[in-house]
């Protein structure tokens, strides 16, 4: 099916075909990994200008819904301090047959930089070195599953007629890694299955110069690759590379070898 005829749809199977990062526990925090045998129609009514990340989150919340044991009870809840001061949100209060659940969900694209410490963990940054994994699961464990105990919590789990103390809480963590090109890492403790494609340096360009190229724009970097876009050369596609360069922005792009063989990248500007 080509993207273009249902870009829901298309980036929510990209987003389904997306592995969990994590299956055991991670930080003392424990993952959700629930897995559905199969896709689903996502038919939801969604604003078609809501950001990659709230887009995730809408995903997600239809794929619990197809889980029979699984309730959700409120989805995006602003906590607020006092009537103007939001201190924060939780993503999904849901039951699992019975026991409550707290649910924060990410869905991060990570490059591979073994400059960056010693463990996994410490390795993943983001394409433009503004956030890694390690300050997320910093994040995720000292600010927002805390929130579930924060004192403003307190009404809305009163009017769900539930104690934070018997609510258990759980990260919905996907990604997409991409390591050096070249190399062929296999991880240890992060799952395999989430590797999508290599990374390369702006000066490395000239190595693809037989390859074509597809830039999509930033909602569509879920999509699962497809033959079927307006593929561009080299020389079509450097003057805009030359503007990203020139930005310090590193796009995500699609390259299709000689051969067919089809992949995603990172241009990184590092």
């Amino acid at each position: 099916m080509s993207h273009k005829s249902d870009p829901f749809q298309a980036q929510f199977s990209g987003f389904f075909n997306t592995p969990h990062l994590f299956f055991s526990e991670i930080k003392t925090m424990q993952p959700f990994v629930l897995q559905l045998d199969k896709s689903f129609l996502f038919n939801k009514e969604v604003r078609s200008n809501i950001r990659l990340g709230q887009r995730v989150e809408q995903f997600v919340f239809e794929e619990l819904k197809q889980f029979e044991d699984i309730t959700i009870l409120a989805e995006n809840i602003q906590i607020q301090e006092n009537v103007k001061h939001t201190i924060g949100e939780l993503d999904c209060l849901f039951l699992n047959k019975t026991q409550p659940v707290h649910l924060e969900i990410q869905f991060k694209y990570y490059l591979f930089d073994d400059s960056l410490g010693d463990t996994e963990i410490e390795c993943l940054i983001g394409p433009m070195r503004r956030d890694s994994l390690i300050q997320k699961l910093n994040k995720l464990k000292n600010k927002q599953l805390p929130l579930l105990y924060n004192k403003s919590t307190k009404p809305l789990l009163e009017r769900l007629q539930l104690q934070a103390e018997t609510i258990q809480q759980q990260i919905y963590f996907k990604a997409q890694i991409f390591v050096p090109y070249g190399s062929n890492l296999s991880f240890k403790t992060l799952n395999n299955d989430c590797i999508y494609g290599f990374y390369f340096n702006y000066k490395e360009l000239p190595k693809f110069k037989d390859c074509k190229f597809y830039n999509p724009q930033k909602v569509d970097w879920l999509l699962d690759l497809d033959t079927y876009v307006d593929w561009l050369t080299f020389e079509q596609i450097k003057p805009q590379l030359a503007i990203y360069q020139s930005e310090n922005y590193s796009p995500l792009l699609w390259l299709k070898f000689p051969n067919g063989e089809m992949t995603k990248c990172f241009v990184v500007a590092w």
